[in-house]
């Protein structure tokens, strides 16, 4: 490995460290992973093994493969998995949600020892763990026999230089929420186009209605998915030359997509509240605003901040994502996580098996989909009839998977994500920031943005294209 590799990774490591999303104390068990082992015997591997187990395994002469995962159906999924499998069992460890986790794989990964053997890892998050080394291709470990369960866009999402680097599980497919009853009273139409969408929130505002939607600068992978729409591309790798990648964020898409929001800011048709917090929630229990940009798991997500429910009930719809070029629709995703091998597993190869066959049962896909727990990437629920003609309470009965979600995702093309990409997504949020209050345009976020994520690549050891 080169001086300039091993630096990389090293930063890498510290960036995971220094911007996951909550802080926590590392993982006092700190054993090594049980996978060829059996549930009888992995109780002398430390910490990270089949003792510390949350299911229970039924079958004990069989090997163990140790997954870290936080869906909350996961016991579920877990015990179907083993009851249904022969070959393997799995011993399942919720060691917390998102930042949570990572904070202690990368304590893991540091110490080269603790991590488990299959773990859950958003799908944006994947290249930040693969640059260092911790996870596993898992390419030639059975993808040939399951790939078709998949789109090629879901398969993309978890690739990098040709290499396979996790299982798809849920996904977010974008559309366009709205208020109907909004809608009615101003006699607006679900909007095609982004034209058409700031033409209805200027009818809206015109006739003293609310803010038709929200530029929120803690959401930037809505940004990057709407530039993505309109033809960016934000980061591209080279599969022979790993120290190399390409950085354009700062195209003419990515400019002009800013421009419109930052204009629909300055002109009062959207706010600026951040998402996810209890002011932006109220806004929209209380009808603040018309739509919602938001992905297939916003239901479950609205459902349980208290949204929809009482006087808000049977109030929402959901209609296709407004795009650039209505002759050239582009459809894009915000979201969604994948079964990673990691590369502390003792059996890559049974690990793989338990990657690709964990959350791929009927039974298990089903639960997780009509509790509005996951958005599924396998075709076996995605294209089952019941749940692309279900009925979404959350939509007043409407079948948002037919209309909406399930074309969205069949269409999406899958991204490629940055082995930085949360220092990119910190670096947006301040430019979109900093838009909002009026210091810069959005070409000028843009510029700034991409001399900013630049150097910072350049910092870390790569060269960039």
């Amino acid at each position: 490995m080169s001086t300039k590799t091993k630096r990389i990774l090293v930063t890498a490591a510290v960036l995971v460290a220094a911007s996951a999303l909550a802080a926590c104390a590392p993982d006092a068990g700190g054993g090594g992973s049980t996978a060829g082992g059996t549930a009888a015997n992995a109780g002398n591997d430390g910490g990270n093994n089949a003792s510390n187990c949350t299911n229970t395994i039924p079958k004990k002469d069989l090997p163990v493969v140790t997954f870290w995962g936080w869906y909350p159906n996961m016991q579920l999924v877990v015990d179907n998995f083993n009851k249904q499998n022969n070959e393997v069992q799995v011993c399942w460890t919720n060691v917390g949600q998102g930042g949570d986790e990572y904070d202690k794989f990368q304590t893991a990964i540091s110490a080269g020892t603790g991590a488990p053997d299959v773990i859950m890892i958003e799908a944006d998050r994947i290249p930040t763990f693969q640059i260092q080394n911790a996870l596993v291709d898992i390419k030639n470990y059975g993808y040939e026999a399951v790939k078709d369960n998949y789109s090629a866009g879901a398969w993309k999402d978890v690739t990098i230089r040709g290499g396979i680097y996790g299982v798809p599980v849920d996904g977010g497919p974008m559309g366009m929420i709205y208020r109907k009853d909004i809608f009615e009273k101003y006699k607006i139409t679900p909007p095609k186009t982004w034209a058409e969408y700031e033409q209805a929130a200027q009818k809206v505002k015109d006739a003293g209605g609310p803010l038709f939607g929200d530029l929120g600068a803690n959401v930037p992978a809505v940004m990057m998915a709407l530039q993505i729409q309109k033809g960016a591309n934000p980061y591209t790798y080279d599969p022979a030359k790993p120290e190399t990648i390409g950085i354009k964020l700062n195209d003419q898409a990515s400019k002009d997509v800013l421009e419109y929001w930052g204009s629909l800011a300055k002109k009062g048709l959207v706010g600026t509240q951040d998402q996810f917090t209890p002011e932006y929630i109220a806004g929209v229990v209380n009808g603040k605003y018309a739509t919602y940009i938001s992905a297939a798991w916003a239901p479950g997500y609205l459902t349980g901040a208290g949204v929809g429910k009482g006087e808000d009930t049977g109030k929402w719809a959901v209609a296709p994502l407004p795009q650039w070029d209505p002759d050239n629709p582009v459809q894009v995703n915000w979201g969604g996580s994948a079964f990673s091998v990691t590369s502390q597993a003792k059996n890559p190869e049974l690990a793989a098996k338990v990657a690709y066959g964990l959350y791929a049962d009927d039974e298990s896909l089903t639960d997780g989909w009509t509790n509005q727990i996951i958005f599924p990437l396998n075709l076996k629920a995605l294209n089952n009839p019941d749940f692309v003609n279900l009925k979404v309470a959350f939509f007043d009965g409407q079948q948002a998977n037919k209309e909406v979600y399930v074309p969205a995702a069949n269409a999406y093309q899958g991204m490629t994500y940055a082995p930085f990409g949360q220092y990119y997504f910190d670096a947006m949020t301040k430019q979109i920031s900093a838009m909002i209050e009026g210091s810069v345009t959005g070409s000028q976020a843009a510029d700034r943005l991409q001399e900013d994520v630049v150097n910072y690549a350049k910092e870390q050891g790569f060269t960039v294209q």
